[in-house]
């Protein structure tokens, strides 16, 4: 596994510093407080306050006329598609490194009778415009599915957190308005990209017919999404909530946490994205491992371990866990981080000690990939 000065094993222990994902936060003492106080209802029989509440400040905030409470963001992307594509035969137009597209099981297609048609993403999360234009099947060719929906994705997460502009976001708007089509963003770190922008949640997803917004990533609650959009896209999306199994009685539990999130933990996210930036510099510094500083938009991090390092990821990860840090790895030769509020700058100091005490600096005869866009080699979810 490479050199290990004697006692470097001893650096970590008993202290965990988890970069995994920011879909590790633990509810904060405040969601903790809210949660054992909050009164509930059941909510497929009547309305629960919070649920009530939750679903439309989160509508509120993204500039849309209702909201529904759902158990993930899976789940929410999927009632999203099956609103807008219900009739049978229609197409859905994705990126090809879109979470959609490849961490939620094909379920449009599965569940829904969806076919899916995937453009290429470039490496900063967007596709070509003429790209997403020539891939639109709108004729009643008796070969074809229509198409009827675009989905993007904000942050894009496989392509390093890269921030999607309210700019490109509404030519996307104009070009499936202009076809008829509708648009859903998959805003699983939205917040992060409006943290990061200096850009409102509304402005980022104006142009969208419907948004999932994630509350369980940066933002620390522990379950759950809102989707939003038009009252009388609710109204069938709450239904189909039911259908899967997405209707929950006393919700309003889980919701209290996420109206205490969005009261108190986005404003700090700029926080996580500091840290980010600190530990990429940090890792660049190190012989055998190259970060791309310039993907490092928000709170994600992907390391390539080079030909001059003696250990390989997944040799650094596991010596990593030794020490109590705790990371992914990631195709080939990548590492991924990602920072979260459970980590400070001086987690980030730790975890870079690491390197101090472990030699990365004998050549490896093993052949890697070369710097590729983190898409073509990552493989892992969240």
């Amino acid at each position: 596994m490479g050199s290990i000065e004697n006692g470097a094993s001893n650096i970590g222990k008993g202290r965990i510093v988890d970069f995994r994902s920011d879909t590790v936060t633990k509810p904060t003492a405040a969601m903790r407080e809210a949660m054992a106080n909050v009164e509930v209802e059941d909510d497929v029989l009547d309305v629960d306050p919070s649920v009530d509440q939750l679903q439309k400040q989160t509508a509120k905030l993204m500039g849309k006329e209702a909201g529904l409470f759902v158990p993930s963001g899976t789940m929410g992307n999927l009632i999203a598609v099956l609103v807008h594509c219900e009739v049978r035969g229609s197409e859905t137009i994705l990126g090809t490194e879109s979470h959609i597209s490849v961490y939620e099981q094909g379920g449009m297609a599965t569940l829904g009778g969806v076919h899916p048609r995937t453009v290429p993403n470039n490496p900063d999360g967007t596709m070509e415009l003429s790209k997403l234009e020539a891939a639109i099947r709108y004729e009643l060719d008796d070969h074809l599915p229509i198409t009827r929906l675009i989905c993007l994705e904000n942050t894009q997460a496989r392509c390093g957190g890269r921030c999607i502009s309210a700019e490109y976001t509404d030519a996307v708007g104009e070009l499936a308005k202009s076809y008829g089509l509708q648009l859903h963003i998959d805003g699983a770190r939205i917040f992060n990209a409006s943290i990061a922008l200096g850009v409102t949640p509304e402005r980022l997803v104006r142009a969208a017919d419907s948004v999932s917004v994630c509350l369980s990533k940066g933002i620390g609650a522990p379950v759950g999404t809102v989707l939003v959009g038009t009252s009388e896209f609710i109204i069938k999306a709450r239904r189909l909530r039911k259908a899967l199994g997405g209707g929950m009685r006393q919700f309003g539990i889980l919701a209290a946490a996420g109206l205490v999130g969005l009261r108190d933990m986005v404003g700090r996210l700029e926080v996580d994205h500091a840290n980010a930036r600190i530990m990429a510099e940090g890792l660049n510094a190190v012989k055998g491992l190259h970060v791309n500083m310039a993907l490092v938009e928000t709170n994600i991090i992907y390391a390539e371990v080079t030909s001059d390092s003696a250990l390989t990821n997944t040799e650094i990860v596991e010596v990593w866990k030794e020490y109590g840090v705790l990371a992914m790895i990631y195709g080939r030769n990548m590492i991924r981080l990602v920072t979260h509020y459970h980590i400070t700058e001086d987690d980030v100091s730790f975890a870079l000690s690491f390197f101090k005490t472990t030699s990365l600096q004998t050549s490896r005869n093993s052949s890697t990939s070369g710097r590729k866009n983190i898409a073509e080699i990552v493989d892992v979810c969240c």
